[in-house]
């Protein structure tokens, strides 16, 4: 049995830069991975099938990224081995913070592991970005700097920074959010050198806030602590703190009903750690 975490991600950034034939916009933002997040246990079995315990109530399992993310593995390799899955979810769901992606990578590195299949960070990567865009980060276990639709990554060091999130009891659709038509799709490409020194916006902040007054609040409430911002389409927002003690004091000003963690920005995912791949690209 593997124990294994799947941690949250921040977009710092998220530029939409152009919109592809294919309906998919091209974009550019920093993922930051943080020491927060799910937990997955893992549990080989003989008879081939994939079994999921626990996630997310109401989510049938053949929908369940970490379900199909075992059936992709099998199929990719002609694994007659099956698992079971039980996932405790700590993030909440359609957040931003990639916690069915994270879930999803997990699971593959960690049923590559039990089931002995040996194969590198690149293949796995391949077989994660058929199941969602923000699945490679999360194999790659890097914090890093993606284009395209988020699969064209590089690493990245960031300063260190301790992030305090909070998620409003409100379903953003990312699918609402990218078909706006106030979304700005023209955004100028940046350099890494223009992030590290200020630049870059959340492209979908304006048309979610719009949409979603509650969030608007938020970024205004938190706003007062550190420039707030979305990850993604939201809904959760972030500040970004020096130490932790800033952090822990600004969300101890909240309300306490507020769904709300504070984290730390990490370079090298939790999942790696554990897996003790901490030197694998």
């Amino acid at each position: 049995m593997l124990e294994l975490p799947a941690p949250a991600k921040l977009n710092l950034f998220l530029h939409v830069t152009g919109r592809r034939d294919d309906g998919y916009h091209e974009l550019q933002t920093c993922f930051q991975l943080l020491d927060h997040g799910d937990r997955i246990r893992l549990r080989r079995t003989e008879s081939g099938g994939i079994r999921r315990l626990g996630g997310l109530p109401g989510l049938p399992p053949e929908r369940d990224l970490v379900v199909r993310a075992a059936q992709r593995l099998q199929e990719a390799t002609g694994c007659r081995l099956g698992a079971e899955i039980e996932v405790e979810k700590r993030l909440p769901a359609g957040a931003g913070l990639g916690g069915g992606s994270s879930d999803a990578a997990t699971v593959l590195l960690g049923l590559d592991r039990l089931w002995g299949l040996g194969l590198s960070i690149e293949e796995l990567a391949r077989i994660g970005l058929e199941l969602g865009a923000d699945v490679p980060v999360f194999v790659r276990g890097r914090s890093a700097w993606g284009e395209g639709v988020g699969e064209r990554l590089v690493p990245l060091p960031l300063p260190p920074r301790w992030y305090l999130v909070v998620t409003p009891e409100v379903a953003v659709s990312t699918a609402e959010i990218f078909a706006a038509p106030e979304l700005t799709r023209n955004t100028p490409p940046i350099t890494i050198s223009d992030f590290l020194a200020g630049a870059g916006r959340n492209d979908c902040q304006p048309v979610v806030a719009r949409r979603y007054p509650r969030i608007a609040e938020l970024i205004d409430r938190l706003s007062q602590f550190a420039p707030a911002r979305l990850t993604g389409t939201g809904a959760s927002v972030f500040c970004a703190f020096d130490e932790a003690a800033a952090a822990r004091a600004a969300q101890a000003a909240l309300p306490p009903e507020w769904q709300a963690f504070v984290a730390r920005g990490v370079a090298v995912s939790p999942l790696h750690l554990a897996l003790g791949l901490a030197e694998s690209v």
